[in-house]
C-alpha cells in the first residue's frame, strides 16, 4: 500500500501548507501530495479564505523535489480543456515529471452560481461534456495536432507544446463514484481512480462496478490505481488513522490519502509516518 497527503488550500496559510508538503517530501513513505480545486471552502465556513488550486500546486511542485503532486480533482467546468492540457503539460515540465492530472465533472453549485460558471444541468449534460473534455485533454497531451468535433468542444489542428516528460501523458486521475457514468469514464481513460471518504464495504461495492466496466471494454483493471481519502485533524489520533488505513488495505485500496484538516501543522507528518510504517 502507498500513502499520500492532501492539504485543501482553505482556512490555511501558504507557509503552513508549504511546511506540510516539505515535511512529506522528506519522508519516502509518502508517495504523493494533493490539493483541491475550489474557490470557496467546502469543509468549513464557505465565507472564509480559499487559495486557487493551479497556482498553489505549481508553487508547491517547484518547492518540493521528490513527491508526486496533483489536484484532487480539477473541476472540468471551471476551465476549457485546452487550457487544462496546456497547464498540465507545463506543470509536468516544472515538476520534473511528477504531475498526476486530476479531473472531475464538478459539483459545487454555490461557487459556480456565484461566478456565473455553467455546471451544465441536467447531470447527463455535465457528464457528456466531461467525457468530451477528457478525450480532448488526452489527445492534446499525446498528439501533435488534435481535431475534434463534439457537441461541447471543437478543435481544428489544435496544438499543445511542449509536452511534459511523462509518456504517453501524466497519469489521469478521475474522482467520483457515479456507477453508470463516472466509473465508466475511469475504465476508459484513467490510470488512477479516487474515491472520497467511504467505508471499506462501500469501496468494495464501487470497485466491483469499476471491474464490470473494465470487462465491458477490455481494460485491464490492474492498470488503475485505486485510492481513498481519510480525514485527519491537526491534533488527530495517528494510530486510529493508521488502523483505518489497514482496513482499507484489506479491502483492496492501493493508495490512502490523508486529508489533513486545517490548521495545517507539519508536526503531524513524522508521527503519521511512524504509525503507518508497519502497513506499507
Amino acid at each position: 500500500m502507498q500513502f499520500g497527503i492532501k492539504t485543501a488550500p482553505e482556512h490555511t496559510t501558504w507557509d503552513d501548507m508549504l511546511a506540510v508538503w516539505r515535511a512529506a517530501d522528506e519522508i519516502d513513505l509518502f508517495e504523493s501530495a494533493w490539493n483541491f480545486d475550489h474557490f470557496y471552502p467546502i469543509m468549513s465556513d464557505p465565507s472564509g479564505p480559499c487559495m486557487e488550486s493551479w497556482v498553489t500546486l505549481t508553487a508547491l511542485a517547484a518547492l518540493t523535489s521528490r513527491i508526486r503532486v496533483g489536484c484532487m480533482v480539477n473541476g472540468v467546468p471551471y476551465r476549457h480543456p485546452a487550457l487544462i492540457a496546456n497547464m498540465a503539460a507545463s506543470l509536468d515540465i516544472v515538476s520534473g515529471g511528477r504531475l498526476e492530472l486530476g479531473l472531475g465533472a464538478g459539483w459545487n453549485d454555490m461557487e459556480a452560481s456565484a461566478y456565473g460558471i455553467d455546471l451544465y444541468f441536467p447531470l447527463k449534460r455535465r457528464l457528456d461534456r466531461f467525457d468530451e473534455a477528457v478525450e480532448v485533454i488526452v489527445s492534446l497531451l499525446t498528439q501533435e495536432h488534435t481535431d475534434f468535433d463534439g457537441e461541447y468542444f471543437k478543435m481544428t489542428k489544435a496544438r499543445c507544446e511542449p509536452k511534459g516528460p511523462q509518456r504517453p501523458h501524466p497519469p489521469i486521475v478521475i474522482g467520483g463514484t457515479g456507477e453508470k457514468r463516472i466509473l465508466r469514464s475511469v475504465a476508459r481513460w484513467a490510470q488512477h481512480w479516487n474515491m472520497p471518504f467511504a467505508s471499506p464495504d462501500t469501496f468494495k461495492q464501487k470497485k466491483e462496478v469499476l471491474l464490470r466496466h473494465c470487462a465491458d471494454i477490455g481494460r485491464d483493471p490492474t492498470e488503475i490505481t485505486c485510492s481513498l481519502q481519510i480525514a485527519l485533524a491537526a491534533d488527530g489520533d495517528v494510530s486510529e488513522a493508521a488502523a483505518g488505513a489497514a482496513m482499507l488495505k484489506e479491502a483492496g485500496v492501493d493508495l490512502v490519502i490523508f486529508t489533513l484538516l486545517p490548521p495545517h501543522r507539519a508536526s503531524i507528518i513524522e508521527p503519521l509516518a511512524r504509525a503507518l510504517a508497519d502497513i506499507a
